[in-house]
C-alpha cells in the first residue's frame, strides 16, 4: 500500500472515530499515526486531510446533502459519510490531487471499509460532485 493511500486510510479511521464516539481528533490521529509508523510526509498528509475535513465539516455536509438529496447526512452509514467528507474535501477544497484519483481512492476505501453497496454509492455521489466541480 502506498504512503498516501495509507495516510488516507488513517485519516478515514480518525474521522470515523471522531464522528462515531466523539474522541478528540488530535489524540485519535496521534495514536493512529504512532501505530502505523508512517513516514513524516504521510503523517503530514493525514493531518492535512483530517484538519481540512474537520475545519470544513459543515460546509462539506451541506455539499453532501445537495449531491445526495435522497440521503440525509445524519442517516448515512458513518463510514460512507466520512469517506464522502474526505473525498469532497480533496476534490473541491484541497485541489491537490486529480479528481479521478480522489474518486478512485474513495471507492477503494469504500470497498475496504464499507458495505457491499458502499463503493457504488460513493462512486455515484462523487461522480455528481466531479460533474458539478468541472462546470
Amino acid at each position: 500500500m502506498g504512503i498516501r493511500r495509507k495516510a488516507r486510510t488513517i485519516a478515514l479511521q480518525a474521522l470515523f472515530e471522531v464522528d462515531s464516539v466523539a474522541h478528540d481528533a488530535g489524540e485519535t490521529l496521534d495514536r493512529l499515526l504512532e501505530e502505523a509508523s508512517l513516514p513524516e510526509g504521510g503523517a503530514l498528509f493525514a493531518r492535512e486531510l483530517v484538519g481540512g475535513v474537520l475545519k470544513n465539516r459543515e460546509r462539506i455536509d451541506t455539499m453532501i446533502q445537495s449531491y445526495a438529496p435522497a440521503w440525509p447526512v445524519a442517516q448515512l452509514a458513518a463510514i460512507d459519510r466520512n469517506i464522502l467528507r474526505l473525498a469532497i474535501f480533496e476534490i473541491l477544497l484541497n485541489n491537490k490531487v486529480p479528481v479521478k484519483a480522489a474518486i478512485n481512492e474513495a471507492v477503494e476505501l469504500a470497498k475496504t471499509f464499507g458495505s457491499e453497496n458502499s463503493p457504488k454509492f460513493i462512486n455515484g455521489v462523487l461522480g455528481t460532485v466531479s460533474a458539478q466541480a468541472s462546470r
